[in-house]
């Protein structure tokens, strides 16, 4: 417990998980693009707990065990590592960077790569489970690396996981968050027509998916998605515009391995529509929109 932690990024995500890892009795820095925010994220800590935040991303490093990343995308994801001000400046010998993003494979392993140049350890771990998952600390993770490194962060990811799992080697991760999108865009595509279709067919949806929820057609989008769909309100997390990045990782990864995914092109182009109306924040279950404006 003696672990001294960095968590760089206090988006929707990283800033319950952070204020998890405090609750687990890890003493935390933060780094924030935006100060105000790593400001607000310690005011909410206790006074004596020795938390800080820094105004780099190295400095948040110096000193860390563990460094822990969720940002944006594959640029925000260099720049809190590369450097003078990066992270890996500040890290020492022996010291892991546990990335959370969603990111391509490519940059989890040249990241990785430049770790181990440092003699640090590195895993990708992306994250599934959405806004609520971090902040009820049941988010399930997918991580890449190697064991001797995942025994070293297992036990502190702990704090903000429900499941998480060793998948492989660097980049593995990232590629099973691909396989997770996948299956996420499609059922949410079916379970928009299946809506929209009981809704004009005259039916009651909402006593339809109370029905044929406790049978083979469930699902976590249906059990927690189908009466917000049905109502109209679509403010409950994961944002259109973070789908269609993470959809645009999986194309590329596909075309790179000379895969032909025509259901995921289908729903990206989908999820593309309702940016057009205006979507771009509203979560991913807004994709019924198409039908139902």
């Amino acid at each position: 417990m003696s672990k001294k932690i960095a968590f760089l990024g206090l988006g929707v995500m990283g800033y319950p998980m952070a204020g998890h890892l405090v609750k687990a009795g890890y003493q935390v820095c933060v780094y924030n693009r935006s100060l105000e925010k790593a400001e607000k994220w310690l005011a909410e800590q206790p006074m004596e707990s020795g938390h800080s935040l820094a105004k780099t991303p190295k400095q948040a490093a110096t000193g860390a065990d563990i460094v822990f990343a969720c940002v944006g995308a594959d640029a925000d994801l260099e720049a809190v590592c590369l450097g003078n001000d990066g992270a890996f400046a500040g890290m020492v010998a022996g010291a892991v960077f546990v990335d959370h993003t969603t990111v391509s494979a490519t940059i989890s392993v040249k990241l990785a790569e430049h770790a181990a140049s440092l003699e640090l350890g590195f895993m990708d771990a992306p994250v599934s489970g959405g806004q609520a998952g971090a902040e009820n600390g049941a988010l399930t993770i997918m991580l890449g690396g190697d064991e001797e490194t995942y025994a070293k962060v297992s036990p502190v990811i702990e704090a903000y996981a429900k499941m998480q799992k060793l998948l492989g080697p660097v980049g593995s991760g990232q590629k099973a968050k691909m396989v997770n999108q996948i299956c996420i865009a499609g059922v949410v595509q079916g379970l928009s027509e299946a809506l929209h279709f009981a809704m004009e067919a005259g039916l009651d949806a909402k006593a339809v998916v109370d029905v044929i929820s406790k049978g083979a057609a469930q699902s976590w989008q249906m059990e927690n998605r189908s009466e917000t769909m049905i109502d109209g309100f679509f403010d409950y997390g994961f944002a259109v515009d973070w789908m269609r990045k993470d959809l645009g990782l999986v194309l590329d990864e596909a075309k790179g391995l000379g895969l032909d995914l025509p259901l995921t092109e289908m729903v990206d182009g989908f999820y593309e529509d309702v940016q057009k109306m205006g979507g771009n924040r509203q979560d991913t279950s807004s994709l019924i929109r198409r039908f139902r404006g």
